[in-house]
């Protein structure tokens, strides 16, 4: 009921000690005062020389100033990134020219503590849009950051950079390339605004790997498709979303230059694991979520028409919240795909099932379904429904969760 206090679906919060350390790059977290007092809300990521960088960032046109920056700041006229700032409480989204001058005057601020160029430099923020960014206090709590920095300090940086999540949201992985032991380590934020059309709201993946700056576009941009372009919690399209992948290139192998290598196949296949964790942990912590549900859909001609129906299913509130409720009302899900826009869908091929539980054939009931079978699946808090629209051979898959009283209540009250 309204009066619960929101848990994420299976918890899984971080241990300092399982996240492993990435040798060219320091973390550093502070109190700065951003929005409310007693909270972290402030982190700066510090890169040795000689790293490589890659990002993507919202599709939505109403992009917030750091956004702005970043996109600037990584383009290939520039030099090599060396350090990326990043506060919570405020998201500097909706804030226009003064905005713009607030990120740039973050980035100068740290550039100047650095001894490097602004354009060298990152900025992020999330939080509430259409509040202008305290860069004052940002800039006077940037030194403590500095000093604050270490490399095992990823807990800490995970905590910082959260808003209404529950819990931080952290992962690390190893791979093994020419005898060399690889580091990924990552961490994300997001609660809620999640429909990544790109990536999550804030995520940030790094390894000592050494990669080219040339592939980096290409990584980034795979790993999200993989992992964050695979969750929705409302349907909404942040206005802050970022994805930023680093590698040091502090390991001894030689330098992937080709990601279809077999070094480049298993430093990526390691990244992906972790930005899916990552990715699947935002869902799992979604705004008053009790079950973390996953939607394949099989049978298609293409794997875009296969994600068009899964979005469909997750977006909507009326299935959302028949999962929320344990309610086998599964016509919603029949009627979703059917609105996804896949032309010519045959409703006589499709097949629908609850775990192992066969809930439509050729288009209609199973004559074997029983609805309590339904609701044994739906009550449980890890779900995959599955649907095989018949039409090919082409499959894709979206993470979503429910909808309940209190994704109404946490966004109700959010900014107070």
């Amino acid at each position: 009921c309204l009066d619960k206090t929101p848990m994420p679906v299976n918890p899984q919060a971080p241990r300092a000690e399982d996240l492993l350390a990435i040798g060219g790059g320091r973390l550093g977290v502070v109190e700065a005062g951003v929005r409310k007092a007693n909270r972290k809300d402030l982190t700066v990521f510090l890169l040795d020389a000689g790293s490589s960088v890659g990002g993507v960032f919202t599709k939505n046109r109403y992009c917030a100033a750091p956004v702005q920056l970043c996109r600037q700041h990584l383009s290939a006229s520039k030099p090599e990134i060396r350090a990326l700032v990043i506060n919570t409480g405020i998201a500097n989204a909706g804030t226009g020219a003064v905005g713009l001058q607030a990120a740039q005057q973050t980035c100068d601020a740290l550039a100047a503590q650095l001894g490097v160029q602004a354009a060298q430099v990152l900025p992020f923020s999330t939080g509430v849009i259409m509040e202008n960014l305290p860069v004052e206090k940002i800039t006077a709590a940037l030194p403590a950051a500095i000093a604050s920095a270490q490399a095992n300090n990823w807990a800490q940086a995970a905590e910082g950079i959260m808003t209404t999540d529950t819990l931080p949201k952290a992962f690390s992985a190893k791979a093994e390339v020419e005898g060399e032991t690889i580091h990924i380590t990552g961490i994300s934020k997001g609660a809620g605004m999640i429909r990544p059309n790109m990536a999550t709201m804030l995520g940030f993946v790094a390894t000592n790997a050494n990669i080219s700056q040339a592939v980096m576009g290409q990584l980034v941009q795979e790993l999200a498709e993989g992992s964050f372009n695979r969750i929705s919690i409302d349907g909404d399209t942040s206005t802050n979303d970022s994805f930023i992948v680093v590698a040091t290139n502090q390991a001894k192998h030689t330098p992937i230059t080709d990601l279809q290598s077999p070094a480049g196949q298993a430093v990526k296949a390691a990244l992906l694991d972790v930005a899916r964790l990552l990715a699947q942990a935002i869902v799992r912590d979604g705004e008053g979520a009790t079950k973390f549900i996953t939607v394949q859909v099989d049978g298609g001609k293409t794997a875009q028409e296969c994600r068009q129906a899964a979005y469909a299913i997750a977006h909507s509130p009326l299935v959302k919240t028949a999962f929320f409720a344990s309610d086998p009302n599964l016509g919603r899900i029949l009627a979703a795909v059917g609105y996804a826009g896949i032309a010519d869908l045959d409703q006589n091929k499709i097949e629908l099932f609850l775990d192992d539980v066969h809930v439509v054939t050729q288009g209609g009931r199973n004559p074997a379904y029983r609805e309590e079978q339904g609701q044994r699946v739906m009550k449980q808090s890890e779900i995959t429904i599955r649907v095989d629209l018949g039409r090919g051979q082409a499959s894709d898959t979206v993470w979503t969760c429910d909808l309940s009283y209190d994704y109404v209540k946490i966004n109700a009250d959010y900014r107070s």
